[in-house]
């Protein structure tokens, strides 16, 4: 490209107009920063399925927690009171160490009702905790 002037006659532009191209560069950074996050909620997540686990408890040790809307806590189909269960869970492992705890828990139960019941299993040393799920249709 040339250009006329007047004092120099014909001169050649040695110098690249860079502000078109950092228009683009916004704009480009822009349209990035709008779009990434809708793009990470739109991911399919396939959670891989396995037979059961080689350290599952064994089926007699596991011990039947329910609580239902009423706030009502039964262990092993018999009613009893969240602080007398600590020492029911207690007894239960002092005869069989290896015991385990499923919680069956009603619906629309307030989920601090379920996370106090989780800390007394809790407090009684209880490592092998499991909550109880239906499918969904």
């Amino acid at each position: 490209m040339r250009r006329y002037s007047e004092r120099h006659g014909l001169q050649t532009i040695s110098e690249l107009n860079v502000t078109p191209l950092l228009d683009l560069a916004f704009v480009l950074l822009i349209i990035f920063m709008i779009t990434t996050p809708l793009m990470e909620n739109s991911v399919e997540l396939v959670v891989p399925s396995s037979e059961a686990s080689p350290k599952a408890p064994d089926p007699a040790t596991v011990q039947n927690i329910s609580i239902n809307r009423e706030e009502l806590i039964t262990l092993n189909g018999t009613p009893v009171a969240l602080d007398q269960l600590e020492n029911e869970l207690l007894a239960l492992k002092q005869q069989r160490p290896e015991i385990a705890v499923a919680i069956r828990s009603h619906k629309e139960l307030p989920v601090q009702k379920l996370i106090d019941l989780m800390d007394v299993v809790q407090k009684a040393k209880i490592n092998k905790i499991g909550v109880i799920t239906n499918p969904e249709n």
